[in-house]
């Protein structure tokens, strides 16, 4: 466990305001706070903004911090669209000029972490550094309810909970299974999937679920991985955050990106399931502060970039070395691998 002292939390909070813009014509809707540098907060799918807001509001302090709705989510406009990953960044990269903002960190949760990635990968020069939470897109291998409801008519079935008493009934079985699965992963995330699935009913955003979950889960698992690229971030610090008792995205992959990217740091939430900054804000926070006071903005450096791609590295190249790796990591203590 990284030894910090935690900040002192005496300085009253900061309340995200919403506010929208709209941007080749569809609306998008944000929460900003604060003044400084800037954070970006990306949520995953089927969630929004407020996910962030116990943090944003702590993180507004010292920094200005956008946390966006992204298309088809929360307050954000829900059309028929684009919901790739790819097009998701390109969002990003236009609200940010829309506000003016030029760099920023880039903090990514779940598909937000996919997006984060995705997005130093199309725009490094505006990217300060990453920080990836339970985040997507590591390997193929997810929960397999997402893998079912991205099967042809799976996401359909979700107009169901718009009938009486589905909603409610379900909440209840959740709240029951919580109660049953206590501190183990499912009982951990089990409050939060309700919360998700209770803005799913309205038929748009339903849509924009099954959109978005199908561009990047299939049956056999994700899609898109960052396995054959993860080297660019050579020059960018990244911090990893994951919970010991992830039920969608497991703790492993936390291993294969540390190993992956071998400059990054990682930090583990013992007992923490897919939403460590909701199991313990003040600590999440503390992390991307130091994380942010002990690292140097990249440098965007397009020579470094070409060599990079140029000599390049395919998943399947650095699968076996990898495996090396999280092997050594695994062996390693507990609270040498949260360290590490």
């Amino acid at each position: 466990m990284t030894d910090r002292k935690p900040n002192l939390r005496s300085v009253p909070e900061i309340s995200p305001a919403l506010q929208f813009r709209t941007i080749h014509g569809y609306r998008r809707a944000f929460r900003v706070a604060g003044s400084g540098p800037a954070i970006l907060l990306i949520h995953g799918i089927g969630d929004n903004s407020t996910t962030w807001h116990t943090v944003q509001a702590m993180l507004a302090r010292r920094f200005t911090v956008i946390a966006p709705d992204l298309l088809g989510h929360g307050q954000s406009d829900k059309p028929r669209a684009d919901y790739s990953v790819a097009a998701y960044a390109n969002g990003m990269r236009d609200l940010l000029s829309v506000l003016d903002i030029d760099r920023v960190t880039v903090v990514g949760h779940s598909l937000g972490g996919g997006v984060a990635m995705q997005f130093a990968y199309q725009f490094p020069q505006l990217v300060d550094r990453l920080v990836l939470v339970g985040a997507g897109g590591v390997s193929k291998d997810v929960n397999v309810a997402l893998r079912v409801a991205a099967l042809p008519g799976a996401t359909e079935a979700l107009a169901l909970l718009r009938l009486p008493l589905v909603l409610p009934a379900l909440q209840a079985a959740g709240r029951i299974g919580g109660a049953l699965f206590g501190s183990t992963g499912l009982g951990r995330d089990l409050p939060d999937a309700l919360r998700v699935l209770a803005d799913l009913p309205e038929p748009t955003a339903s849509s924009a679920f099954a959109r978005t979950l199908r561009a990047v889960v299939d049956w056999r698992g994700q899609v898109v991985t960052m396995l054959d690229r993860c080297y660019l971030t050579e020059s960018v610090p990244v911090q990893l955050v994951w919970g010991t008792h992830d039920s969608v995205i497991p703790v492993s992959h936390a291993w294969l990106a540390h190993a992956a990217m071998p400059g990054s740091t990682l930090e583990i939430f013992e007992g923490s399931g897919h939403f460590p900054f909701h199991d313990d804000p003040d600590r999440f926070v503390d992390v991307v502060q130091h994380f942010i006071d002990t690292t140097i903005p990249a440098e965007y450096d397009h020579e470094l970039l070409r060599g990079l791609l140029r000599t390049g590295m395919s998943e399947r190249a650095i699968t076996g070395s990898l495996n090396t790796r999280v092997a050594v990591l695994d062996a390693m203590g507990a609270d040498e691998r949260s360290a590490t």
